[in-house]
């Protein structure tokens, strides 16, 4: 029997073009803590080993930083042996990371590197036999090249491998796919007994043995990931299979729409955002869509400017958002506009107005105007 940890996609040193100033910096420390608490509940689930099926580092060109800290987070389970497979991110290639300086000065003893595809005695009766990736474009599927030749004598095997596979790759001719029917045909032959995958970053049950599966990415990386943040406790044997997904991640990402026609839709919006319980570690993409008032958008941009400050980040969906401010005749009641104003107001509200181009700059220029006899008054 084993009983172990699998991992995946930790991807080290991601770097979010939407996170500004701490919250990357914020992002990225949690991921690292992550693998703390990898470690923490391998101890505490008497797991044997932890596989890591690929892309541990984003590239194989991170900061020497990242590196010593996620080297430094396993060192401090020493009880607990890390084995590491190189992916598409950080393939075992000449500018490999797992064989550079900083990795292996800094790399404590219970990390070990799946670099072949060899096997690899971790207790009693049991192996693993990693399928690591040579470069990023290879031409044949590294799982089934790697269990190809496995006797079916009695050893319990872990295969750990890392890529889509037939069934669920939007490119059904890349070469490199992994054939579900092949490694269930060798799980069925006793040959190998659980495939630990990368790639993926859902939670992933593959095939109809129970025995290949995705963990996810420990801490979720986009809105389209539809269960992640999640590692898996497996307990198994050569005639049993329990798998276990356990939450580890600490982040999240939100998609939310509107539509918006008044100031109460504005207050749905503020009490969205106000609900949201760990905001420092929440993402958001907003889809706004419909017509304002310049007073309902000015105090839309006043929520969505503090949610800015609270959350990680918050960003416009803009392909699916559609908001429109259509100025009202109480919009500059007592604003105590005069000269220049009033007539600046009137010529931009019937620019505003228009079905051309300049509508859009015009509209904008209310709100500045808006906001700026707001200030004043």
């Amino acid at each position: 029997m084993a009983r172990f940890l699998h991992t995946a996609d930790w991807q080290l040193g991601m770097t979010r073009h939407f996170l500004e100033g701490e919250a990357q910096a914020r992002f990225t420390a949690a991921r690292i803590e992550a693998i703390g608490a990898i470690g923490a509940l391998a101890l505490e689930e008497d797991c044997s080993f932890v596989v890591v099926g690929g892309d541990v580092f984003e590239s194989n060109q991170v900061e020497r930083q990242v590196v010593v800290r996620a080297l430094d987070a396993m060192k401090a389970t020493p009880d607990v042996t890390f084995y590491l497979l190189p992916g598409n991110h950080d393939p075992i290639d000449a500018a490999s990371i797992f064989r550079s300086k900083t990795f292996l000065e800094n790399r404590p003893p219970n990390v070990v590197t799946l670099d072949a595809s060899v096997e690899m005695p971790v207790a009693p009766g049991v192996t693993i036999i990693g399928a690591p990736w040579p470069n990023k474009r290879p031409l044949v599927d590294l799982v089934s090249r790697a269990i190809n030749d496995l006797p079916a004598d009695g050893t319990l095997r872990v295969v750990v491998g890392h890529g889509a596979t037939d069934g669920l790759s939007p490119n059904p001719t890349d070469p490199a796919l992994i054939v579900v029917a092949d490694v269930e045909a060798a799980v069925s032959a006793g040959k190998i007994h659980f495939v630990a995958l990368g790639d993926r970053h859902s939670t992933t049950s593959v095939g109809g043995t129970g025995r290949v599966w995705y963990s996810g990415a420990p801490e979720p990386t986009d809105y389209d990931e539809t269960d992640p943040g999640n590692v898996l406790i497996v307990d198994l044997t050569a005639d049993s299979i329990s798998v276990e997904p356990r939450r580890v991640g600490s982040w999240h990402f939100v998609r939310k729409h509107f539509d918006l026609v008044g100031a109460p839709d504005c207050e749905r919006v503020k009490q969205f955002l106000d609900e949201i319980p760990d905001k420092q570690r929440t993402i958001v993409k907003l889809s706004l869509v419909g017509q304002l008032s310049l007073a309902d958008m000015s105090q839309l941009e006043v929520t969505l400017e503090l949610a800015s400050d609270l959350l990680g980040a918050l960003e416009r969906w803009e392909r699916r958002s559609d908001l429109v401010v259509l100025p009202d005749g109480d919009d500059f009641e007592g604003l105590g506009l005069s000269g220049f104003a009033v007539d600046a107001l009137q010529d931009l509200r019937e620019l505003g107005a228009r079905a051309e181009d300049d509508a859009l700059e015009a509209r904008d220029a209310l709100g500045l105007l808006y906001r700026l006899a707001g200030v004043s008054s």
